[in-house]
């Protein structure tokens, strides 16, 4: 069955990881949204992928994501993938700092969740949106990341809203906290730190849970880690 997938945040990491992985099945339609679309040009040449630049640090996310998806009919699955990590310590975070964090990582994510739930509310549709275990209560917390983390603990809390919100729909919205993965933000974070899991391993969890989860739960906050980061 055809499934159409939009993917923010395609451009690195995970989400490059994740377009690869969901493109092979040729019966999926992929959308890959990035703010730096050149990483993504080999894609080009496939057939059932659509690359459109798409930033999250603006004002106008969500008419920039109508306009992506105005010639869909449905949408089934959306993975908000895209983050930006800023590492500071605490006193010398600028308000510009705390803005951005929350832009991208909140602000962002839901606005590209209001642009696309009328493509969802007819059919249904998984959203799954990608936290952090730093933003997973009661785990182990990092010197620096207080934008980061507390961004990506409130894209948890705005999971169980939207869950509660659309839960007499067809709507189904779950979060994951990734644990570490080897990826150019975690090199950012930790520098030299080794993870256990490579993007594409992580990836594939996403890919297959994005796919099937939303079968067995809703408006669940889920810790995805092997180890402390």
């Amino acid at each position: 069955m055809r499934k159409t997938i939009v993917i923010v945040g395609a451009s690195r990491g995970i989400g490059r990881e994740l377009v690869k992985i969901l493109s092979q099945d040729k019966n999926n339609l992929i959308f890959a949204l990035a703010r730096n679309t050149k990483s993504l040009e080999d894609f080009n040449q496939l057939e059932n992928v659509q690359i459109h630049p798409f930033d999250l640090n603006t004002d106008s996310v969500r008419v920039s994501g109508e306009k992506i998806f105005q010639n869909i009919s449905s949408i089934d699955i959306l993975i908000n993938n895209a983050g930006k990590l800023v590492n500071k310590p605490f006193l010398e975070l600028s308000k510009e700092d705390l803005e951005e964090s929350y832009q991208v990582n909140v602000i962002g994510v839901m606005e590209t969740v209001q642009a696309a739930i009328p493509k969802m509310i007819e059919t249904g549709g998984h959203i799954v949106n990608i936290s952090s275990m730093g933003g997973f209560q009661g785990t182990v917390k990092f010197a620096g990341l207080s934008a980061y983390s507390t961004s990506k603990a409130a894209v948890a809390s705005f999971t169980e809203l939207l869950a509660e919100e659309y839960k007499d729909t067809k709507i189904k919205v779950n979060c994951l906290c990734l644990g570490s993965a080897q990826t150019e933000m975690l090199e950012e974070a930790f520098p030299g730190f080794q993870a256990p899991v490579s993007a594409h391993q992580m990836a594939s969890y996403i890919a297959d849970f994005s796919l099937n989860a939303h079968q067995w739960m809703h408006g669940r906050i889920i810790p995805v880690s092997l180890t402390t980061p």
